[in-house]
């Protein structure tokens, strides 16, 4: 199981990296919510359409930790990421948790939290 979640987790970082808000949309469960690293709530089609504004240019992740529970899997580990905020170039080291749940025999991705590292 651990393998499906990874990949899975490589598909979101993908679609995230490419903006692809086509295949976000296939991996966010309906009641999606991030909790971003300044404490900000976004759902699923505020998260995505945030692509609107913000684009990633590199994303590289470490410390990878996967946890599986009955229907339900987390992934933490630490994010750096070069992006741009509506043109603005920004530099991110955050510690994320991103939260997978099986729904209708899929996984979806139901919840991320940020937290920065200085």
């Amino acid at each position: 199981m651990t393998d499906e979640i990874l990949a899975l987790q490589a598909a979101f970082d993908d679609a995230e990296l490419r903006g692809d808000t086509g295949r976000l949309e296939s991996l966010l469960a309906d009641d999606f919510r991030s909790i971003g690293e300044q404490g900000y709530v976004l759902g699923k089609q505020q998260w995505i359409a945030r692509h609107d504004d913000f684009r990633f240019l590199a994303v590289d992740n470490s410390e990878t930790d996967v946890r599986h529970y009955d229907g339900t899997a987390i992934v933490r580990g630490v994010q750096r990421c070069r992006a741009t905020w509506q043109g603005t170039p920004i530099d991110l080291t955050v510690r994320v948790s991103h939260v997978w749940v099986r729904q209708a025999g899929a996984w979806k991705l139901a919840a991320v939290q940020y937290s920065s590292l200085s």
